[in-house]
């Protein structure tokens, strides 16, 4: 059995605390570190299972803290999406894919989140209410497609160049 507390293990999940814990700290409205979490961890951790369990754990960490809402299974599903897309481009970290990656995350999101807030009784029930629910949505867009923008530059680029530092970060 291969040892999963090496140099990286503890890099990778010593950042996802700290960004974890920094949605404890005042900050702009939605714009945290939520979704980058999810999706570094499933880049970068080398153990499969650990991709998804140290960011929930993480996440759930801070919950406790900050209190639970009725739309959080959601914001879970969507947190474990994400961090399947982090395996997704586990491979091939590059800015572009890292990019996309954060964008696509952004997205389903807002999609499941607001389906959500929709499937809660938020709005009137039905079609119309749906589509109600994405459009009054729209304008909180921006806030949490910057958090991840910026949480994933600040964590896959403190990576990269940790990595450039310590070689043996590199590897997976």
């Amino acid at each position: 059995m291969k040892n999963i507390v090496t140099p990286r293990f503890i890099f990778v999940t010593t950042a996802i605390l700290i960004a974890a814990l920094s949605r404890l700290f005042p900050h702009i409205d939605n714009v945290t570190p939520v979704f980058a979490i999810a999706l570094f961890g499933g880049a970068t951790l080398s153990d499969k299972r650990l991709a998804f369990i140290i960011p929930l754990l993480a996440m759930f960490l801070s919950d406790l803290v900050l209190g639970f809402h009725n739309t959080l299974i959601y914001v879970y599903v969507s947190f474990v999406l994400i961090a399947f897309i982090g395996l997704l481009i586990r491979n091939n970290v590059k800015v572009h894919t890292v990019l996309i990656a954060s964008l696509v995350s952004s997205t389903l999101f807002f999609l499941i989140s607001n389906f959500g807030v929709w499937a809660a009784g938020g709005y009137q029930g039905g079609w119309a209410g749906l589509i109600a629910t994405y459009e009054l949505g729209i304008p909180f867009f921006r806030t949490p497609l910057l958090g991840d923008l910026v949480f994933n530059a600040v964590l896959f680029g403190g990576f990269y160049l940790a990595s450039l530092k310590f070689p043996r970060l590199a590897k997976l």
